[in-house]
Parts: C-alpha cells; structure tokens; sequence
C-alpha cells in the first residue's frame, strides 16, 4: 500500500511539474498567433478546440508564412501531426479507465504529455493520475497562457527571447531521460533524433515526426535491440565441442529462460 500511495504522489508532482513547464510554453503561442495574423478570439478557440501544441504551432506558421490563402496547407499540417494522437489514444485506452465519462473525455486530453507522463509509471493507479493531472492541468494552463499571450504579445516581444520555447522540450527530456537505460530504448531514441533532424529542412510540418515514429515501429516489430535478442538470433547454434543438432536444456543460463536472459 506504501508502494502504491508513493507511486501515486510521483505520478501527480511530475504531472504538475509537466503542466507548468507546458503551460509556460502557451504564452509564446498566444503571442506568435496574433503576430501571424489571428484574433485573440481566434487565438483562444484554436486552443479550447485543437489542443495539441506541435498541430497548433505548425498551423499559425504555415498561415504567418503563407496567409489566409496558405489556410489549406496549414489545415493538411496541423492534420499530419495530430495523426500521432491516435496511436497515444491506442495506448492509453487501458490506461484511463472504463467508464463511459472517462472515454468521452480523455481524447480531449489524450496530448503528448499525458501520454509520456502515464507510461514513465509502472503502477496502473499511478498511470491514471500521471494521465489525468497532466492533461486536464496542462488544459487549463495552456488556455490560460494562450489568452494572456494573445493580449500581452505586443508588450512581451518575442516569447522566445525569454527560453519559454524550450520547456516543454525540458520536460521531455526529463521524463525520457530515466528509460534510457538499455540498448534498445536508446537506439530509438538516437535513430529518431536523427531522422526527425536530417528530414524537418525538407518535408512540411508533421511528415518528419510521423517517419521518425517508424523508427519505433521497426525497432519494436524486429526487436533488435531487445535484452536477450542477441540469445535468441544465436539460439540453435551449437558450441564447439557441442554435437549437431543438440539443445540446450531450459535451464541453461545461456538460452530462454536461463539467469542471462533479459539482461543488456
């Protein structure tokens, strides 16, 4: 039980620690919407409705660069990178609970953050609270420097002056930092990184996040990098001295189910 009441206060400081940081980070798009040419107005339905900062910022930036004639470019942007929020929506399913208000709910809060906040806890009580604290507080902060951002962009100058545009990122990595402890998590990681980098010069917003989370899917379908996978491609193979065709039995600490199998 002490366990679980531990868990349960982590989940919610790092839910709130993550709503701060993103919250933070609402100001800059409040401010660089109305400078791309919204309404405050428009500003504050953008967020209440859209709610996915990366679809939100892809969107004031093609229409900052373009114009209201860019609106179907900025619309088929914003779109790709929301397309993301299904997979998350897909994973947290089992996560928020079963009842009818829960699934009505939660897609409006199924973001990033939520999402990275519920699966860095192990305990499903945990899991619950990380998902819901995170994504019903970084909401509200995020409307609410939304709208102070839209009416103080004028004064603030560029937000980004201020470092705002890197705390979510912070938070990201602070959540992401401690599961980098096997092969397997940082070579997606890495791979990733780079693809996303080398490809956002060249493709339009949302296209390098979607190919970089191929990355994922590959690694994870192949399972390459997976502790013990390195076993079981040799599983099968005999030692030398070993006559052909003979197996290890189960217990061997070299094959399945031995005292190496599951380490890096």
């Amino acid at each position: 039980m002490t366990d679980a009441s531990d868990a349960a206060r982590r989940a919610r400081r790092d839910g709130l620690g993550v709503a701060l940081a993103t919250s933070a980070y609402g100001i800059s798009f409040g401010a660089l919407a109305v400078a791309s040419g919204l309404d405050v107005w428009q500003t504050c339905v953008l967020s209440l409705v859209m709610f996915t900062g990366g679809s939100q910022f892809a969107f004031i930036g093609v229409i900052g660069a373009g114009g209201l004639a860019a609106t179907p470019a900025a619309i088929a942007s914003a779109g790709l990178l929301g397309v993301r929020n299904v997979a998350y929506g897909l994973r947290m399913a089992p996560v928020i609970g079963t009842s009818r208000w829960r699934r009505i709910v939660a897609p409006q809060f199924t973001i990033d953050e939520s999402t990275a906040v519920a699966l860095a806890h192990e305990e499903p009580r945990a899991r619950q609270l990380g998902f819901w604290v995170t994504g019903i507080g970084i909401y509200l902060g995020w409307n609410l420097t939304t709208l102070l951002g839209a009416l103080l962009g004028d004064v603030l100058g560029d937000p980004r002056a201020y470092g705002l545009d890197a705390a979510a990122a912070a938070a990201f990595l602070a959540l992401l930092w401690p599961r980098l402890k096997q092969r397997q998590a940082i070579a997606v990681g890495v791979a990733a990184a780079v693809v996303a980098t080398v490809l956002t010069p060249v493709l339009m917003p949302g296209m390098p996040v979607l190919i970089a989370a191929l990355v994922a899917v590959v690694v994870g379908w192949t399972n390459w990098f997976a502790p013990g996978a390195a076993v079981r491609r040799g599983h099968g193979r005999n030692e030398p001295g070993e006559p052909a065709g003979a197996e290890r039995p189960p217990d061997d600490p070299q094959g399945p189910g031995g005292e190496l199998e599951g380490l890096p």
